[in-house]
């Protein structure tokens, strides 16, 4: 029987080989064992073979896996959608928030976020192929969101993430991901220090790599169909 743990180590070879691919260091990208709908015991499985950082969708669900493990050393990234009732929650229990797409979330985020915790480690999420379907703001709108959340003190804001829809092919793939990597180091120019670019999950990640990506969200191939 396969278990979390060699699926875990496959998943890092992978990373590994698209690194080597694009003539990268594997230390530049980080992985995110997206555990949403698997409960504490396979999440404590993953931390057991050296996972330490964790995404979730559903703010409801994770919190009570981040309360049931409470104490030990797992970074929780919210990567889902955040709707106005839910930002104490996430303010209160996440490291990272991904998916900041307006400035009233932002607001709402810093002035929830407990005295005493670190500053909320976030990323605007950005729609670079205008998908219908797809959260995030436009590539166009990206700088003054930045601004504002920059000027929040309980805000610290790391970068930029993306859910491109679905390429036809491996060339396709890195075209939509070079997009968000170009947004990026047009936003560092600026001087805005940007150090995190979240693209790339199971299906693209060897492109998102090879785009520049430095943290991929990999749920399924470590945790099995949900």
């Amino acid at each position: 029987m396969t278990t979390i743990a060699d699926k875990l180590q496959a998943v890092q070879g992978r990373i590994g080989a698209a690194c080597r691919a694009a003539g990268r260091d594997p230390a530049g990208v980080r992985l995110l064992a997206v555990s949403k709908t698997f409960g504490p015991d396979a999440v404590r499985a993953a931390l057991t073979a050296g996972q330490e950082a964790f995404g979730e969708n559903y703010i409801q669900e994770a919190v009570g896996k981040i309360v049931a493990l409470q104490g030990l050393p797992i970074e929780w990234h919210c990567i889902g959608p955040i709707q106005s009732n839910k930002t104490r929650l996430v303010a209160e229990h996440f490291d990272w928030v991904h998916s900041i797409d307006r400035l009233k979330i932002a607001q709402r985020l810093d002035a929830q976020r407990p005295d005493g915790r670190a500053p909320l480690q976030v990323c605007i999420q950005v729609n670079t192929d205008g998908g219908p379907t797809k959260a995030g703001i436009a590539p166009q709108e990206v700088a003054a969101l930045a601004a504002e959340i920059r000027r929040l003190p309980r805000l610290r804001l790391r970068g930029l993430m993306t859910i491109p829809e679905p390429a036809p092919d491996f060339a396709a793939a890195c075209a939509l991901h070079a997009r968000a990597r170009a947004l990026f180091d047009a936003l560092n120019a600026d001087g805005l220090g940007l150090d995190t670019l979240s693209m790339g999950m199971s299906g693209d990640l060897d492109a998102a790599i090879q785009a520049g990506s430095t943290m991929v969200r990999v749920g399924t191939a470590i945790f099995g169909q949900r």
